[in-house]
């Protein structure tokens, strides 16, 4: 009697092997809490055999937002060999890999890597694969004589500074150094440019699956800002560091495929299919929970916020709108090919952001949403506002819990924590208003 078996799983590359023949020397074992803080460990490559079988510990509290106590097992960093990329812009000889943190042997639910890694399985069973790219918008600064935050560019001063020639020259060397790293790893940079504010870049590197997209998010940040410190700078992904400046996004163009076929293009409007529309109308519907997770930050709802900068225009949605070749929509349709969200800021770790966004559109796919009738509701006014919409919304809510319960209450109390520290302090702007008012 003959079985048909499945095929065997492909082995796992190895990484000892690939990590000496490139001579690596270093391997950074690296991984993100909920906030999307960056979290590591160098490994030698004499040890990378046990790294790959075995992982690399970590005392879990310690870390940051990750649902520990002091108490608590380790975690377990998990790393995935296909994520392994050689990073010589910054040091010759170091490899970083992406890693799932481990808890007893399982996958730790509150792990933003691991909590993606699930949606796109479900997503899977659907026989749909979710391709994101993302638009990284930064700023250079440095403090001023007098401590205040600054362009790092003095010169950088024009009213109007977007696509100036010369401020990009200006910073020839940062700029190219990042293109020049993301084009050796094979990521596809296609352009740099300076942004709408003084000291604002972004420089944009070719869609991917989604997995591979939000670890090159993170890879991209930790390449930007080790470059910048280099050269004296700092590199910030904080969404409003100028209250009369522009603020820093992360669009996500977003789109669903069928092995190997796109499912966006189609005959209805602005070039889109049926299952595009219900997937847009999906966001749409969830916009002001999603917002929770794409702008998780007191500072982001300075950029959505934000009714006039020096520049003249804000760029940031303020209702959950969608429509053609117009970046003033929540979500805005270049093409029949994808959506751009345009919610996300900076601040927004992009695993989670991810997530979120693909369980919203497949809800909408699930009960045949159309945009036109989901209503545009307005965005959350402040982060106590979104944290309050996420509690209110099942669908983002069960997204950040798809590893495992307990995730969604937990996220939320760190950001009702962080609103609310915010809210205790007092600064400059009471004092002028309050001291003599009264």
């Amino acid at each position: 009697m003959t079985l048909d078996l499945p095929p065997a799983p492909a082995a796992a590359p190895d990484l000892a092997a690939r990590a000496r023949a490139d001579g690596v020397r270093f391997l950074l074992a690296l991984f993100v809490d909920l906030t999307g803080k960056p979290c590591a460990k160098l490994v030698p490559v004499e040890a990378a055999r046990e790294l790959q079988d075995e992982g690399v510990g970590f005392a879990g509290y310690a870390v940051g937002a990750m649902g520990q106590q002091p108490s608590d097992p380790d975690l377990i960093a998990i790393p995935d060999p296909a994520s392994y990329t050689l990073l010589p812009a910054v040091r010759e000889g170091l490899a970083l890999v992406h890693c799932d943190p481990h808890v007893e042997g399982r996958p730790w639910p509150f792990a933003p890597r691991v909590i993606l890694k699930e949606l796109l399985r479900r997503a899977a069973d659907r026989q749909l694969e979710l391709f994101a790219g993302a638009e990284v918008e930064y700023f250079l600064v440095s403090r001023g004589s007098d401590g205040r935050l600054v362009p790092a560019d003095a010169h950088d001063n024009a009213a109007r500074p977007c696509y100036d020639a010369r401020g990009l020259t200006r910073m020839y060397d940062h700029l190219t150094g990042v293109s020049s790293a993301m084009n050796a790893l094979g990521w596809g940079n296609y352009a740099n440019d300076h942004e709408d504010a003084n000291g604002q870049f972004e420089q944009n590197f070719a869609y991917a699956d989604a997995l591979t997209t939000a670890d090159r998010v993170i890879t991209a940040r930790y390449l930007i800002s080790t470059l910048a410190e280099r050269r004296g700078m700092t590199a910030t992904f904080m969404p409003k560091p100028f209250a009369d400046q522009t603020g820093s996004g992360m669009h996500l163009h977003l789109s669903l495929w069928r092995e190997g076929t796109p499912l966006f293009p189609g005959d209805q409007a602005h070039g889109l299919s049926t299952v595009a529309r219900r997937f847009l109308a999906g966001i749409l519907a969830h916009a002001p929970a999603l917002q929770a997770v794409l702008a998780p930050t007191v500072n982001s709802y300075k950029r959505t916020g934000a009714t006039s900068t020096r520049s003249g225009a804000t760029w940031s949605p303020r209702r959950a709108t969608y429509g053609g070749n117009d970046r003033t929509h929540y979500v805005r349709i270049p093409d029949g090919n994808r959506v751009e969200l345009r919610g996300g800021d900076g601040s927004a770790n992009p695993y989670l952001a991810l997530a979120a966004a693909l369980a919203a559109g497949l809800d909408g796919i699930e009960r045949a949403l159309d945009p036109d009738t989901a209503g545009h509701p307005e965005l959350p006014p402040t982060l106590l506002h979104a944290v309050d919409a996420l509690g209110a919304d099942q669908v983002v809510t069960a997204a950040l819990d798809a590893a495992g319960p307990g995730v969604a209450e937990y996220f939320a109390g760190l950001k009702r924590e962080e609103f609310f520290d915010w809210h205790g302090t007092v600064g400059s702007w009471e004092h002028d208003r309050y001291l003599t008012a009264f």
